[in-house]
C-alpha cells in the first residue's frame, strides 16, 4: 500500500516550474491549464517573483499545477485501490485527481476559483495567521481562545497556525502561550476560517457546475482523516474546508493506522516530506520535486507493487 501526499498554499518557490518545462508534454499540459485557470501558469511558475507567486489567487492553481505535472507518470505506476491519497489545504484538489475523483483540468480551474475568491475575502477586513510551535496543545488552544482566534490549522508536529484579526495575531506574538513560539506567516488573511464565508460560497458554485466521480483510490478528508467514498461528500467537503480547520494531524494518524510502506511526497515537495518524516521515521519517504525524480518515484512503485495487500477504508 502506498501513500500519496499533496502540499497545500506556502510551498510554492519562485521558478519552481522551470525544470518541468524543458518537457514539451509538460509545457502543453501547462497552457491548457492556464487556459482553465485563466493565469499564465507558465509565466507565474518560471519567471514570476515570490511576491507575485505568494498571492493567493496565483499560488493554489500553481501548486496544483505543480503537483498534478507529476500525475501521468505515476498514476500507470499505482494499481487501483493500491494508494491512500491526502491533500493539504488546496492540495487537497490536487489529492482528488490522484483518487480519480477529478480531471486535472477540473482541478486548476476550482483552485483558480478558490484562489481568487479567498484572495478577494481576505481584502475585507485586515486578517492573518501565525505558526505556534511548541507548548501543551491545551495551553495553546486556551490562549487562541481568549484572543477571539482561531486554530486553523493542526499540522501535526507540535504545530499549530492560527488565524484572525490581524490586532489578535499581534497580541499572540507579543505575548506567547506558555512554552510555545509564534510565527506570523506572510499570507493575505484567515485562511480555513468563517472570514472565508464569501470565498466558500463562491467555490460552492464553481463545484456545483464540476463533475465529481468515485474515487478509485482512497482519498482521506483533511477535516477529520476520514475516508471519502461518495462524491457528493467529497464535493461538499472540499466546499466546507475552506472555512473549516485543516486537521493534517488526523490524516497522519490515518496513516499511522494504515501503514503504507511507501509515502510519495508531491511537489513541492519539502514541507510534506519533513512532517512525515519527524512523525513517521518508519515510513520511506519518496519526495517528488523535479523531472528526474518521476522515474525513481515510479520505479519504487512498481518495485512495491504486489508486496502488500490493497488499500482498504477499515484499515
Amino acid at each position: 500500500m502506498f501513500a500519496i501526499v499533496a502540499p497545500g498554499q506556502g510551498a510554492q518557490t519562485p521558478g519552481m516550474l522551470s525544470g518541468w518545462l524543458r518537457d514539451p508534454a509538460h509545457a502543453e499540459r501547462l497552457r491548457h491549464w492556464s487556459g482553465a485557470a485563466d493565469l499564465d501558469l507558465v509565466h507565474l511558475g518560471t519567471r514570476a517573483s515570490a511576491a507575485a507567486i505568494a498571492r493567493t489567487e496565483n499560488a493554489q492553481p500553481l501548486l496544483v499545477a505543480h503537483g498534478l505535472l507529476a500525475h501521468e507518470a505515476l498514476a500507470r505506476a499505482v494499481p487501483e485501490g493500491a494508494a491512500v491519497v491526502a491533500g493539504h489545504s488546496v492540495g487537497e484538489l490536487t489529492a482528488a485527481v490522484y483518487a480519480g475523483v477529478l480531471t486535472s483540468t477540473d482541478a486548476i480551474r476550482l483552485a483558480a476559483v478558490r484562489g481568487r475568491a479567498m484572495g478577494a475575502a481576505c481584502d475585507a477586513e485586515p486578517t492573518s495567521m501565525a505558526a505556534v510551535v511548541g507548548g501543551s496543545e491545551l495551553d495553546v488552544l486556551d490562549r487562541l481562545a481568549e484572543l477571539d482566534l482561531t486554530a486553523a490549522t493542526f499540522n501535526g508536529t507540535g504545530q499549530i497556525v492560527a488565524a484572525g484579526p490581524a490586532d489578535g495575531i499581534q497580541r499572540l506574538a507579543a505575548a506567547p502561550p506558555r512554552g510555545a513560539t509564534v510565527k506570523p506567516l506572510p499570507v493575505a488573511g484567515a485562511f480555513h476560517t468563517p472570514f472565508m464565508e464569501p470565498a466558500r460560497q463562491a467555490v460552492a458554485a464553481a463545484a456545483a457546475a464540476t463533475r465529481f466521480d468515485r474515487p478509485r483510490q482512497l482519498l482521506l478528508s483533511n477535516a477529520d482523516g476520514a475516508v471519502l467514498t461518495s462524491p457528493e461528500e467529497i464535493r461538499q467537503r472540499l466546499v466546507d474546508q475552506v472555512v473549516r480547520p485543516v486537521r493534517w494531524d488526523l490524516c497522519l494518524r490515518a496513516l499511522a493506522r494504515m501503514q503504507p510502506g511507501l509515502a510519495l511526497s508531491l511537489p513541492p515537495a519539502r514541507t510534506l516530506a519533513n512532517i512525515l518524516k519527524r512523525q513517521y521515521p518508519g515510513i520511506a519517504v519518496v519526495p517528488v520535486n523535479v523531472p528526474r525524480d518521476l522515474a525513481k518515484a515510479a520505479a519504487r512503485l512498481e518495485a512495491d507493487t504486489g508486496k502488500g495487500e490493497p488499500a482498504h477504508a477499515g484499515a
